[in-house]
């Protein structure tokens, strides 16, 4: 799964099947321990058919599934997987003889007996089951939503939410074939994972006309990657042209919902090159018969369930006005959900602990196959950026390693993180850029070659590519990375005779002490335009150079690493930053202001760099420290005193650029323009309009957002709908803010609802704000809504208390209402605060309810650690900040 949802949402998938048991499924006293993690090996799967009825008009779905086994000795019970299933039927077949069993689920994240009424011999059988269970509302499971006056239908289930749709063995080691039927009305549109082998009609409905829809068995998959759907879904269909590693076209669909069946063709025109390029890199053609990629309007983020991927709507259909980053987001995240059709689907882990190796690869390749795709978008450094944010959480002391072992199901969302896609991701570059591409590709490819259709472990990537590049110090240093947390820190000094001496360590924030840690890192540095690499495996060494001029510490931001610097230094650098490479300026930003985190760097060098990057040409350096500003003051680190002053540094900073650039709020203004200058006008204008309160800016924004709410879609570029919709809110008053609540909940567009909702959350408005949670019952917001709106709220310092109390006061509900996944990510809703007083509170208040769900954990312990170090800061500089704030 694609961690978008979680950065570009980056946001964790929404959930819907409550945690609470109806009251036909009865929890059982189990008479052994009951397995929270890996199941007994009593019993391995081989094959699966599922036949399901599916109305999406319906509150539940019904299934008959069968699944073949081979028992390893003679058994009277079997554990297997099954949550919130009314299991109606179970029986055991093997050969003439037909055993009946019970059902019972025995722990509320879905692990279930059977028993069987007589022993079943060791050997073959079949286990058959008939059940219904209720359809989710937000992606787990199988789950409805209604858009307009219609229904349809999805599955997601990664990680462990196939359990809520049908019987089985869910845990990623077992791979089977599935043969998948689907029964629904006439007229609706079905699909899975393998092609579709015809239909015929059929008396399940009973009275009512149904259809039933038959599928070929699969390719070998595990049961989170199983997919299908059914609804009046809008469709094209086209193909994949031929490539040298494919003979023969392949085909090619692009489905959604009927609100979007006039932006398919940007997917069906860009999936094709996408496919032809991996089957380049990984040298062997898309394993498997056909591709569907197909829309959602509540998944966050992107599924690469085999044949069959699933993204958000506004990720996959994009109309002719499409933002820069709409466009960045299609590249990396098609690229990304693509490349795990080999490196996940193909090859697949046998547990959840070395999960990091599909979404780490994957995001690799999703940023440097997105970049090959359109040079233009600058996709590619993307992957930069993503890694300096993670440091941020893998710099805590309530953390993980990349790879981590997983214990029981309560843990396995964790792996779903920062780390491992932003931290992972890096790594992997890192070590592909210092064996380089050729070496790196030929381990990949001696990897799927061994495992394809089947699973592998860490240590077996490891092994290929040590194999293939015939150097196994890689494997030493890519498990420094791996297998430890942390984020090094590389303090680099320059000798009297020029040559550099490296120190490293653990980075650690002000105020807190974490225990050391040595890491063999590929150390690469340039001065002027001489780079040079080495390995720096000991805690310091030396480096002879020559030539003279600002050092770069980290040679096209490429390195898993930080940086400090003597104060010289760093502003040798900071007046480099107009001619720095797009890495290298994102490097130089992050080890600054990591710098002033850990107590080093001075809030003057922050507003310096801020200054000095806005002549970068590359548009997320240039308001990458106005960006981080705004994160200070959204965070209460500007006092209201300074907040005169800061909205002035941040006008100075940015209406200069767009004077230079020039502004127009209209749809389309600027499609003909370089993508990257359209993205810098676009956050220029937000940073200008929502940190500096540009009141010219803000009435130009305002009246295009009135004009597009009336009616006039020309009046508003979509890339400007946040910003425009915050400034309609804070000119508009009341009405203004139920019409575009109103506006929001109704709507069928998936990219306007969700950033009107975000513009909502956001304003830092306490009369909004105490609006909004008097409305958070209207039966019209979906649950994805409710979570952006509080996440927007906690965001901003107004209404974040308030927002945080109703969260709490409302933990248990939410959770029930919203599934497991939201269970693990509530705790973060804390993270704006920022004080030592704050965190004890965050931890008083969440820590019952994490206790009684055993999900979220980690992510509360991050959550004090950030609010109280975030805390410790403001104590001991944040008079130096606003000082800094005032001299401009």
């Amino acid at each position: 799964m694609n961690h978008l949802a979680k950065t570009l949402m980056r946001t964790v998938a929404l959930a819907a099947i409550s945690l609470s048991m109806p009251s036909a499924i009865a929890l059982a006293a189990p008479t052994q321990a009951v397995p929270e993690g890996i199941l007994p090996d009593a019993a391995t799967p081989s094959a699966y058919r599922l036949d399901l009825v599916v109305q999406p008009d319906q509150d539940r779905f019904s299934g008959h599934v069968e699944i073949d086994v081979t028992l390893k000795a003679p058994t009277s019970s079997l554990y297997l997987h099954g949550r919130e299933l009314h299991v109606a039927s179970v029986k055991a077949r093997g050969g003439a003889v037909q055993t009946t069993a019970t059902y019972t689920q025995v722990d509320p994240l879905g692990v279930a007996r059977v028993d069987f009424a007589k022993p079943l011999p060791a050997g073959k059988a079949t286990l058959v089951f008939d059940y219904d269970a209720p359809f989710g509302a937000g992606p787990a499971g199988l789950y409805h939503v209604k858009v307009g006056d219609q229904w349809y239908a999805w599955t997601q289930f990664e990680s462990t939410d196939a359990r809520a749709a049908y019987p089985s063995f869910d845990q990623p080691g077992y791979k089977t074939p599935f043969t998948v039927s689907l029964t629904t009305r006439p007229g609706l549109t079905v699909y899975s994972n393998a092609p579709e082998t015809g239909s015929t009609p059929s008396a399940a409905g009973g009275t009512a006309a149904m259809v039933t829809h038959r599928f070929a068995p699969t390719k070998p998959l595990p049961t989170y990657l199983v997919a299908f759907g059914v609804g009046p879904f809008a469709s094209v269909s086209g193909t994949a042209a031929p490539t040298p590693e494919r003979a023969t076209p392949m085909a090619v669909r692009v489905i959604g919902t009927q609100p979007n069946k006039d932006q398919m063709d940007f997917a069906l025109q860009n999936t094709g090159p996408i496919v032809g390029l991996l089957e380049r890199y990984f040298g062997r053609p898309f394993p498997f018969p056909k591709l569907d990629q197909i829309g959602s309007p509540v998944m966050p983020g992107a599924m690469e369930n085999a044949g069959a991927d699933t993204y958000g709507d506004s990720l996959l259909f994009l109309n002719k006005g499409a933002s820069t980053r709409q466009k960045q987001a299609f590249g990396m995240v098609v690229a990304h959900e693509l490349a795990h059709q080999w490196f996940g689907d193909l090859v697949t882990p046998a547990w959840w602990d070395d999960i990091w190796l599909n979404e780490s690869f994957a995001n690799w390749m999703g940023y440097r196959i997105g970049n090959e795709w359109r040079p233009d978008l600058k996709i590619g450094v993307g992957a930069i950026d993503e890694a300096f944010r993670a440091m941020n959480i893998d710099a805590l002391k309530a953390g993980r390693p990349i790879h981590q072992p997983i214990v029981n199901s309560g843990e396995i969302d964790s792996a779903f993180d920062a780390v491992t896609y932003g931290k992972g991701g890096q790594v992997v570059a890192m070590i592909a850029s210092y064996l380089g591409d050729e070496k790196f590709k030929a381990g990949v490819r001696l990897h799927l070659n061994r495992h394809a259709y089947g699973n592998a472990s860490t240590e077996q990537f490891f092994a290929s590519l040590a194999e293939a590049a015939h150097d196994p110090r890689v494997l030493t240093a890519m498990k420094s990375f791996v297998d430890q947390q942390g984020v090094p820190v590389v303090h680099v000094a320059r000798g009297a005779n020029g040559a550099l001496t490296l120190q490293q360590s653990r980075y650690a924030m002000l105020g807190s002490t974490l225990a050391p840690e040595r890491w063999s890192i590929p150390f690469c540095y340039r001065i002027g335009t001489a780079r040079n690499c080495t390995l720096l495996t000991d805690a310091s060494a030396t480096i002879p150079t020559a030539g003279a001029g600002a050092i770069m510490p980290n040679a096209g931001g490429t390195g898993y690493y930080r940086f400090s610097m003597a104060d010289p230094d760093w502003r040798a650098l900071i007046a480099t930053s107009p001619t720095l490479a797009p890495g290298e300026a994102l490097a130089t930003i992050d080890s600054l202001w990591a710098g002033y985190r850990a107590g080093e760097v001075s809030p003057a060098l922050l507003v310096a760099a801020a200054k000095a990057m806005m002549a970068n040409p590359y548009s997320g350096a240039a308001t990458a420290g106005g960006h981080r500003l705004a994160e200070l003051r959204a965070h209460g680190m500007v006092p209201d005193a300074a907040l005169p002053a800061y909205r002035k540094l941040m006008a100075s900073l940015y209406a200069p650029t767009l004077a230079r650039l020039g502004f127009s709020p209209k749809a389309g203004a600027y499609l003909s323009e370089d993508p990257d200058q359209q993205r810098l006008r676009s956050e220029t204008v937000a940073l200008l309009s929502g940190e500096a309160m540009d009141s010219a800016v803000r009435s130009q924004l305002s009246a295009a957002a009135t004009g597009y709410l009336g009616g006039d879609k020309t009046a508003l570029d979509q890339s400007l709908y946040e910003p425009a919709f915050g400034a309609y809110l804070d000119s508009g008053g009341e009405t203004a803010l139920a019409k575009l609540f109103a506006q929001a909940a109704t709507s069928d567009d998936t990219l306007f609802r969700d950033a009107a909702i975000r513009a909502l959350g956001g304003t830092g408005d306490v009369g909004t704000g105490t609006w909004l949670i008097a409305h958070l019952d209207d039966a019209r917001l979906r649950p994805s809504d409710r979570l952006s709106l509080l996440r927007g709220m906690t965001s901003e310092p107004a209404t974040r208390d308030r927002a945080f109390d109703w969260l709490v006061s409302n933990y248990d509900m939410f959770v029930k209402g919203n599934g497991i996944f939201t269970a693990s990510s509530l705790p973060a809703m804390g993270t704006g605060f920022c004080s030592v007083e704050k965190a004890a509170m965050i931890e008083t208040a969440m820590r019952p309810k994490v206790d009684q769900y055993k999900r979220g954990g980690l992510s509360l312990d991050r959550t004090v650690e950030q609010v109280h170090d975030c805390g410790v800061l403001k104590q001991a500089r944040g008079s130096e900040l606003t000082t800094a704030l005032m001299a401009g």
